[in-house]
């Protein structure tokens, strides 16, 4: 006992972490758009935007598990057609219809278009302005998840 009254004893509780589901949507858009805006300025250089995520793999011969940085498989949301370049925003495997007219992609002449194109759509994603178009596209998401 002569240790723990050395010890200053309080009672406490840990408060909860949780973000608003709103909030952690946007930012997980956000970071996807980002991912985006990298792709595009490596494509307008020449070079391939490859990102690496670290993966968990056993050694046969020693039997460890040894973690190993591999390519992260990213797709991109834009494509060309008839000389021009489309884009579409996804959330997960959902693409977000952008309008009440169910537009679902954005037509662009230039890879520079399309990186402002996409640096704009991110910054609407911070203030905010597609919550409603992701809430819809997370209640598809989750409805494909329930039985």
């Amino acid at each position: 006992m002569s240790v723990l009254s050395k010890l200053k004893l309080v009672t406490g509780k840990r408060q909860s972490s949780r973000v608003d589901p709103v909030v952690r949507r946007r930012h997980k858009l956000v970071a996807k758009l980002d991912e985006q805006i990298q792709i595009c300025m490596a494509r307008q250089q020449g070079t391939v935007y490859a990102p690496t995520k670290a993966r968990q793999v056993r050694d046969d011969a020693t039997g460890q598990v040894v973690s190993v940085q591999t390519p992260k498989r990213l797709r991109e949301w834009f494509w060309q057609l008839n000389g021009k370049y489309l884009v579409s925003v996804r959330y997960g495997s959902k693409v977000l219809v952008l309008n009440a007219k169910g537009a679902n992609a954005i037509e662009l002449a230039t890879l520079t278009e399309l990186v402002s194109t996409l640096t704009a759509l991110r910054d609407a994603a911070m203030a905010g302005e597609l919550d409603e178009v992701l809430m819809t596209a997370s209640q598809q998401v989750r409805a494909g998840f329930s039985k």
